[in-house]
């Protein structure tokens, strides 16, 4: 895509990524190339400077050497590449071309992994929540129904008062009425 919002500059940018991405892939025999692919061109509004954003599929572990090999091999073949797109292009002036590694796809990788640790252990907690049970009621507040329960316990406290059924020296919670420990002078 261009820079600026220059629609010649958008169609130039597009016809770039074809002729660079086909040729990768059938005129340019560089083994270091394996694996290269094309994400975005940016043209300048004057058509000057075409950045050409690539990355590369590599074995893991080799990653950072293939990379550095696959840059050199585009430095390298610059010249050649832009001959290409001048020919198939039909342009007075062909674009200087800026190969630039594009961090977004390795990025967008381990943004992804973090993604599936994080949903892992969203899953993990459901199924805990799902055997979980409350440390007490399931619903601590008092309703309206409740104040109808705590008048009939007022009514047997009072009832069991009248027959002597609580213990002697506790009050009705179980607690004793005297202060235990030592006495105060």
């Amino acid at each position: 895509m261009a820079t600026g919002s220059n629609p010649r500059a958008v169609r130039i940018a597009a016809l770039i990524q074809r002729v660079i991405a086909s040729s990768l892939e059938g005129k340019m025999h560089d083994k270091r190339l394996d694996g290269v692919t094309i994400t975005e061109v940016r043209v300048t509004n004057d058509l000057q400077i075409a950045k050409v954003y690539w990355t590369q599929i590599g074995r893991p572990g080799h990653e950072q050497g293939e990379r550095k090999r696959a840059q050199q091999a585009l430095r390298q073949a610059t010249g050649r590449l832009r001959s290409l797109v001048g020919a198939k292009a039909g342009l007075r002036l062909t674009p200087n071309l800026r190969f630039i590694y594009d961090e977004v796809p390795s990025q967008a990788t381990e943004i992804e992994d973090v993604l599936t640790v994080a949903q892992r252990r969203d899953q993990e907690l459901q199924a805990a929540r799902a055997n979980a049970q409350y440390a007490g009621d399931p619903d601590p507040y008092r309703h309206d129904e409740d104040e109808d329960d705590s008048e009939s316990d007022a009514e047997a406290e009072a009832g069991a008062e009248e027959t002597g059924d609580h213990f002697e020296g506790h009050d009705q919670d179980g607690w004793s009425d005297q202060a235990e420990g030592p006495e105060e002078a």
